[in-house]
């Protein structure tokens, strides 16, 4: 690799500002914020979702929604269906 044309790979403190907790990965953000962690300062990045927090990894995904677009649907369908069986006759 080329000298000084990379930014700089280094161990950044991720935040979850919904539960609370932090881990430690390596990366390349820039932040004016630092947090001590065992010891020694590390970059913060603060993180609005992570796997701790997102639904989807939580298993707190509600499926009711998809339920009443089906139900929706089918009422829709169910009313089209009959008008155009009279058209037909």
């Amino acid at each position: 690799m080329k000298e000084g044309i990379h930014p700089e790979y280094r161990e950044v403190v991720f935040l979850d500002q919904q539960t609370g907790n932090t881990f430690i990965s390596r990366s390349t953000l820039q932040s004016r914020e630092t947090i001590d962690v065992d010891g020694k300062t590390y970059p913060l990045f603060k993180c609005d979702v992570t796997s701790e927090s997102h639904p989807f990894y939580t298993g707190a995904q509600t499926r009711i929604v998809e339920a009443g677009r089906v139900e929706k649907f089918r009422a829709r369908f169910a009313r089209t269906a009959g008008t155009m069986r009279k058209k037909a006759s």
